[in-house]
């Protein structure tokens, strides 16, 4: 398995978050496993850029520990079926997160249940008051995770919805299945 930063997974009923560090997140960005045991056809390739962004900032010194990316594990055998994680540290108390979910295991809640666990993280941090998400119009699967998960439509800029989710209690069960 792959090594993690003490105190950084988050764990439901459905799914275990856990950390990318950034030797791990350098071997997925080039093609490898990250070590961990992934479904087949994974990992996808939003993940590989975003554990690419999490070797880049190592590299250069700006990598924050716990603002990185997280392997969601399926809860029941571990196995790892996409990534979710934050574009950069917090800034001005806003953080923004994305995610994706190997094909073969879409439309079983996971991501719904990976959102609200990163977004209680988050909302956690006294510095951040206001977790965003971005989506496009046209993909309905990502925008019903994101409203499952308590996430507001606030805006649209050009061919991008954002979402937007500032308290806890807006969450939900972060362990229930939303979708």
């Amino acid at each position: 398995m792959a090594s993690r930063t003490p105190g950084a997974d988050a764990e439901t009923s459905l799914v275990t978050l856990h950390e990318i560090a950034p030797p791990a997140a350098a071997d997925l960005a080039l093609g490898g496993t990250g070590g961990f045991h992934w479904i087949d056809g994974g990992p996808e390739e939003g993940t590989r850029i975003g554990a690419g962004l999490v070797a880049k900032a190592d590299g250069e010194g700006t990598y924050v520990p716990g603002w990185g990316v997280y392997v969601i594990a399926r809860a029941g055998d571990a196995r790892a079926v996409g990534a979710i994680g934050f574009h950069t540290a917090p800034a001005d108390g806003r953080v923004e997160i994305g995610y994706d979910i190997v094909a073969a295991a879409r439309r079983n809640g996971y991501a719904t249940a990976a959102v609200r666990a990163l977004t209680a993280r988050a909302l956690a941090d006294p510095g951040v008051t206001t977790v965003r998400a971005r989506t496009t119009p046209d993909n309905t699967a990502s925008r019903r995770v994101l409203e499952n998960a308590g996430f507001r439509l606030v805006g649209r800029d050009g061919e991008e919805l954002t979402y937007e989710v500032g308290e806890l209690g807006e969450l939900g069960e972060v362990g229930e299945l939303g979708e």
